[in-house]
């Protein structure tokens, strides 16, 4: 298992528990890409243009409301779920 598929599933298994630094790193692996960031609110959009704000949560963390919505959006654009 290599380290992107690593990350995809810690993801998987506890959204609420991933960093902030890791969401980001997981995204840009996904071949996500940061268009802009306004204030604390960064711009991630998919590779078929779907649009994803995000955030960072308290001590860290990424918020695991949008780690899912990453998740559900990932697994509509790659039918194998791998990296």
């Amino acid at each position: 298992m290599t380290k992107h598929q690593k990350l995809l599933a810690r993801a998987m298994n506890n959204p609420k528990g991933l960093s902030f630094a890791d969401f980001k790193t997981l995204l840009s692996y996904a071949g996500w890409s940061l268009d802009h960031q306004t204030g604390s609110h960064q711009i991630w959009y998919s590779p078929t243009g779907y649009r994803l704000p995000v955030q960072e949560g308290r001590n860290g963390k990424a918020k695991g409301y949008q780690v899912e919505q990453f998740l559900l959006q990932y697994e509509v654009e790659n039918e194998t779920g791998s990296l």
